[in-house]
């Protein structure tokens, strides 16, 4: 069995991945501890490399300190197999060139929605098809959910891990049919676009999406 501290420190490590930087007294608060004891296993975390603390401003008094998930982070979090994926884009790339690889990426994403399709049905609200979406994707390991976004009738798709971070950063295609991929499943109707990234270093993947309006365009 894990111990207690351990335990503590999953927790601390899930709720920066899931929600962000946050501060001491607000992870305390979260997990129903004090302060002082999730400072001593940020503190730890510290050493070993995993998370960093930064000064972030307050309208009154000194700047506070917020932690942060370092890179290293990553590696604690789901991957689907980063080096064999990698190889294996590289002996597609050899034996087929690039567009084999194009092709390649072409049928994933065809099959993904299809696949994703079958789940989510003939659901026609938007919050309900992604809120299903992320059910799906989070049972892939990208630990998704869907926000209110900043206008009334938008909302944010995030993926607060990437399993296949490596292989995204070798061919960026995977990103591109990913974002090809939500963009059919939700239709002509609705407009989605990337806003947060985490291959150009952001701590997740987020996606503006809204009803398409054509005075506005996609964006």
């Amino acid at each position: 069995m894990k111990d207690k501290a351990v335990k503590s420190k999953e927790k601390i490590l899930n709720l920066l991945k899931t929600e962000g930087p946050r501060e001491a007294p607000a992870l305390a608060e979260r997990l129903g501890v004090t302060a002082m004891a999730v400072r001593q296993h940020l503190y730890e975390l510290e050493k070993d490399g995993i998370v960093e603390a930064l000064c972030c401003p307050r309208p009154k008094g000194r700047p506070g300190k917020e932690w942060h998930l370092t890179e290293k982070s990553n590696e604690l979090f789901p991957d689907s197999h980063a080096e064999f994926a990698v190889g294996l884009i590289h002996s597609v790339r050899d034996a087929f060139g690039e567009d084999g690889m194009d092709k390649l990426l072409d049928l994933r994403a065809a099959e993904q929605v299809a696949s994703y399709r079958a789940e989510i049905g003939e659901q026609r609200d938007l919050k309900k098809r992604l809120d299903k979406l992320a059910e799906l994707r989070t049972r892939e390991g990208y630990m998704a959910d869907v926000l209110p976004g900043d206008e009334p009738d938008q909302f944010l798709l995030v993926e607060n891990n990437c399993p296949v971070c490596e292989a995204a950063r070798e061919c960026s295609g995977i990103c591109a049919r990913e974002l090809q991929v939500f963009e059919e499943l939700m239709g002509d109707d609705v407009a989605i676009f990337r806003t947060e990234h985490i291959t150009r270093g952001a701590r997740r993947c987020a996606y503006v999406v809204r009803p398409y309006d054509p005075k506005a365009g996609a964006q």
